[in-house]
This record gives structure tokens, sequence and C-alpha cells, in this order.
């Protein structure tokens, strides 16, 4: 089967899988989605403008020397963050017991590895849809219909992991900054992947929530920022006279304070990195 066949068979899997609505958890993960992007569009910004020429440069100008980014040490790479081992099957994996390794590791999708551990392709969920929609499938459709299901059926005719994965896979380095790694899930709209030498041997995995939490601060680290170097250091606050509350980014302010300083503050607390929004509170005196 070619690469197109298996992309559009994975795509008419995907269709064919019921709508559902969002649960609190599903609303927690899309803002934290929403944030992780947010953090990947402020390094694009801010690599934008490292490499812009500056006032009077000229196209013609030798450029300026970029700093090895692997060299420093707050970027942190995805061997930081990455898990080890990583779980993998063999590509003669029959199709049930990929399924049953899915689901026993509360995994969406697993690498697939040939017999000296190099990633051949990966095999997912969406993958394995494509075989059990068919198979539980009990009516035939229109004209449109079988053309979907023809697809369907091609991709149905694996039985092993060899045959039902999706290939080439999507791999990223030890040594690769979080940040490119980051790009190449958001584009690739996986939540998981394999991490391979350079001669292509898995040695881990990494998953999107981890890259997220590398690339923003939690709720905790925020509030800490607030309280000690906002209030603290910048505004000589008691920090007892002002109660800050952060949940998912969203920063809420209550107490009294001097209604001179209130719009000062706001802005502050606005400008630091990773505040989503800020809800005012506060008695102004």
């Amino acid at each position: 089967m070619s690469d197109f066949d298996h992309q559009a068979a994975g795509k008419e899997a995907r269709r064919a899988a019921p709508r559902r609505s969002w649960t609190p958890e599903e609303e927690h993960r899309q803002d934290a989605l929403q944030r992780y992007l947010g953090a990947l569009a402020s390094v694009a910004a801010a690599e934008a403008r490292a490499g812009a020429p500056e006032a009077g440069e000229t196209d013609t100008a030798p450029t300026r020397p970029r700093p090895d980014r692997e060299q420093a040490p707050e970027a942190p790479c995805v061997r930081d963050v990455m898990r080890v081992p990583a779980v993998s099957v063999p590509g003669d994996m029959p199709f049930l017991d990929v399924a049953h390794t899915l689901s026993r590791e509360r995994l969406s999708a697993v690498p697939v590895v040939d017999a000296e551990d190099h990633v051949v392709g990966v095999v997912s969920e969406s993958d394995l849809l494509a075989k059990a929609a068919v198979m539980a499938a009990t009516h035939r459709t229109g004209p449109i219909g079988r053309l979907r299901e023809h697809r369907l059926y091609e991709k149905s005719r694996g039985e092993t992991a060899a045959t039902l994965m999706t290939y080439p896979a999507v791999t990223v380095h030890p040594g690769e900054l979080v940040t490119d790694a980051a790009w190449t899930a958001a584009r690739s709209r996986l939540k998981r992947l394999p991490v391979t030498d350079h001669d292509g041997r898995l040695v881990g995995a990494v998953s999107r929530i981890a890259l997220l939490r590398s690339l923003i601060r939690d709720d905790a680290e925020i509030r800490e920022d607030i309280e000690s170097r906002i209030l603290r250091r910048e505004f000589l606050l008691d920090v007892g006279s002002i109660g800050v509350t952060v949940e998912n980014g969203v920063v809420t302010l209550a107490g009294r304070l001097d209604k001179t300083l209130v719009p000062k503050l706001l802005e502050a607390i606005r400008e630091i990195d990773d505040v989503v929004d800020v809800v005012d509170n506060l008695s102004q005196s």
C-alpha cells in the first residue's frame, strides 16, 4: 500500500469516529494546547527578531553568527524531557496484540521497529480503527460510501504492525531543542514522538504534554513570580494584603489597593510569560 493510501485510510477512519462533547478534562487539555501554541509563537517571534537585520544593515551585509542554541543552558533539549525506555512493537506483531499493547500501555500510538531497533513506522489507534471499522461493518452504503469503504478495506487487509503502520515515522533526536521538537509535534498533529539516534534506532519517546510543560510554567510558578517579583519587589506591597490565585494561566487578584496602582499592577502581571488573562476583583481605595 502506498503512503497516500495509508494517509487516506487514516483520515477516513478518523472521520468515522463518533463526535463526543468535551468533558471538563478535555477543556483543560485544549486550554493547555492553546498555551502551548502561544509559547511556540513567542519563541518563533523572538527568533525572528534575533535574526532580523538591525537598523542601517542591508541585505548585502555579512550575516552575524547566531549563538549555538545547543550550548545555551536555558534551552532544554529533548533528552531532558523524553521517557526511557520507549514502548515499541516488532513489525510482525499481530493486529490484536498491537491493540492490546496500546490498551495496556495507555498509548494512542507506538513505534514499529525492525530487528536492530530501527524505527520503520508508527502504528496508531487510527490505523487500527480502519481495520476494526471494516470488521464491524454490517451494511453497504451508496457510491461515495463505497469509495470510502474501499480505502478502509485496503487498510483493513493488514494483519501485522508492519502492514497497518503509517510510514515513514516522524521522529526527533535527543539533542534537538524542545522548541524544535514542539514545532514538529504541532505541524504533524502528533501527541507522541519517537526519539531516535542518528542511525534511526529508538532511544526513547517524548509526549506533547512533556514538551508543553517544559515550554510554559505551571500555575504555582506563575503565582510565585507575581508575589515575589511583582508585588514584593516592584510594588513594595504586603503579599498578605493581595490575594493571588492562578488557574490554567488565568490570574485572579483580590484585596484592597490604591486606585492609582491598580492599572500599573494589572499591566505588569499581563506582561508575565504564560499569563493568559487577569481577573480584577480588587477593591480600590
